[in-house]
């Protein structure tokens, strides 16, 4: 079924950083800026949490969007940190500045992305070769 109103992106990062949010009221802050700065509009949320559970210590972030979610895992026990970030919408956003940000605020040591369509079956999109990575400069 096509859906000519409706565009729908689905980026999903994990990247390694070494500067991971830990902070509850950080994060909050961090999500409702970026969720701005990529002219998207906050229906609920941000969520934040932390979890002080061994093996699984860390920070989750998700908020509700006009037009889907999006969610923030940071697992800060490992050095560098792992952030899984995904960012699913029915409106248009660029990917390249979603890789930047995340390389500006959380210092990046290794990125790695999926870039779907999902209006037309989870078909991969390809973005320029291996652009986001030639975003993180090391």
């Amino acid at each position: 079924m096509e859906n000519n109103l409706l565009i729908h992106k689905h980026l999903i990062i994990r990247a390694e950083v070494s500067n991971p949010p830990n902070d509850v009221t950080v994060l909050t802050q961090w999500l409702k800026d970026f969720i701005i700065s990529i002219n998207m509009r906050i229906m609920m949320g941000p969520y934040v949490a932390y979890c002080n559970e061994p093996g699984n210590r860390g920070i989750t972030g998700i908020a509700v969007i006009e037009t889907s979610h999006i969610a923030m895992h940071v697992w800060d026990e490992p050095s560098p940190a792992l952030m899984q970030l995904d960012v699913y919408s029915c409106a248009d956003f660029d990917p390249y500045k979603i890789a930047e940000k995340i390389k500006q605020d959380f210092n990046v040591v290794k990125i790695d992305y999926k870039f779907l369509n999902r209006e037309t079956g989870l078909k991969p999109i390809r973005l320029k070769k291996g652009a986001i990575n030639e975003s993180i400069r090391y």
